[in-house]
C-alpha cells in the first residue's frame, strides 16, 4: 500500500531536491540485459495518462488517480516474472523515487502529443523522452506509437519523426519499440484497423524505419483468436515482437487464451500490457500479473 507519507515524500523531493531524481536513476540496480536471453518478457505499460487516455471500461477518469496508479504499478513490478516497465518521465520518476525499478528494464515513452480524441491526434509529436534523455537516465530503450492514415497528410510527419527516433536510439544502442497501426476516422473518431491486411501492412512499414533495424522491436496487437491468423500476420517480419494487451475486457480468461496462442509464434518475445493487468475486472492486480507471467 502506498502511504500518505510516501506520496508526500515524492512531492517534497520534487519541490526541494529535484536533483535526487537523476541520482536515483544513477543508483538504480539494472538487470544484466534489458531482455532475458532464456525467458520471454513481461513489461508493464503505464504511458496512457500523458496522452489523455484515462478511461478504464466505463470509468472515464480511472487512471487519473496517481496514488492508485502508483500502488498498482508497485504491486505489478514486485511480482515474479515481470521484467520491465514502460512509462513517461513523470511516472518513471515517481517509481524511481519509490525504489521500484531495481532489477527491471525501463523503457521511456516518446511521442505523447497525439492526444486521445483530438483533431490533431495523428500528428503524434514527440513531447516526452528522446533518445538522449533515455540514455542519460540509464534506461534500456524507447517506445513510439505510429498510426498511419492514408487519407490524412499529418501521418507523414509522424512517420518521419519515428524514423529519426529509431535511428537516434540505435546510435545509443538502445531498443526502439515501435507500435504501428493502420488507422481511419470513423464518424470523426480515430480507430485502429485490426484486420489481417492492415496489421501486416503496419508492421511491414514499421520494420523499415530508420537507418538500421538492428535495435528495432515491434509492439503489436493480438489479431483474431491469436492462432493461425496471428501467425500469418507475424510472418511478415523477423524483428522481435512483443504483444500488447489492449483494452480491459470482462472476460479476462478469453484474453489470456488469445495471448497464450499468439505467444507460440517464434518471433514473439513476450507481452507489454498495461490496463488489462493494472485494472483487471476483479481488482486483483497480483493475480492478473501472475497469470500473465505464467503464460510465458
Amino acid at each position: 500500500m502506498l502511504t500518505d507519507r510516501q506520496l508526500a515524500r515524492i512531492t517534497t523531493t520534487r519541490a526541494r531536491s529535484p536533483e535526487k531524481i537523476a541520482e536515483a536513476a544513477e543508483k538504480r540496480v539494472r538487470p544484466n540485459t534489458p531482455f532475458d536471453d532464456d525467458e520471454r518478457d513481461l513489461i508493464i505499460a503505464a504511458d496512457h495518462p500523458a496522452r489523455g487516455a484515462l478511461r478504464i471500461g466505463m470509468n472515464p477518469m480511472a487512471m487519473a488517480n496517481r496514488r492508485d496508479l502508483l500502488r498498482r504499478l508497485c504491486v505489478a513490478l514486485a511480482r515474479p516474472g515481470v521484467t520491465g516497465v514502460l512509462g513517461t518521465p513523470d511516472i518513471l520518476e515517481d517509481l524511481l523515487l519509490l525504489g521500484a525499478l531495481n532489477d527491471r528494464s525501463v523503457f521511456g515513452s516518446m511521442n505523447r502529443g497525439g492526444l486521445a480524441g483530438a483533431v490533431f491526434e495523428l500528428d503524434d509529436r514527440f513531447t516526452s523522452y528522446d533518445a538522449r534523455s533515455i540514455a542519460r537516465s540509464g534506461f534500456d530503450g524507447g517506445k513510439m506509437l505510429l498510426r498511419i492514415d492514408y487519407s490524412d497528410e499529418r501521418t507523414e510527419a509522424t512517420i518521419a519523426a519515428c524514423a529519426r527516433a529509431v535511428t537516434d536510439l540505435a546510435d545509443e544502442k538502445l531498443v526502439a519499440m515501435v507500435e504501428p497501426f493502420v488507422s481511419h476516422r470513423i464518424e470523426g473518431r480515430l480507430t485502429n484497423d485490426l484486420s489481417v491486411e492492415a496489421a501486416t501492412t503496419a508492421m511491414s512499414i514499421a520494420s523499415g524505419l530508420g537507418n538500421t533495424s538492428a535495435y528495432t522491436w515491434l509492439k503489436v496487437p493480438v489479431i483474431g483468436d491469436g492462432g493461425d491468423v496471428m501467425a500469418h500476420v507475424l510472418s511478415c517480419t523477423t524483428l522481435p515482437t512483443l504483444l500488447l494487451g489492449g483494452e480491459v475486457t470482462a472476460n479476462q480468461d478469453a484474453t489470456f487464451e488469445r495471448w497464450a496462442r499468439a505467444l507460440r509464434h517464434p518471433t514473439v518475445r513476450g507481452l507489454v500490457v498495461g490496463r488489462s493487468l493494472l485494472y483487471p475486472p476483479d481488482g486483483d492486480v497480483a493475480k492478473a500479473v501472475d497469470t500473465a507471467a505464467g503464460l510465458l
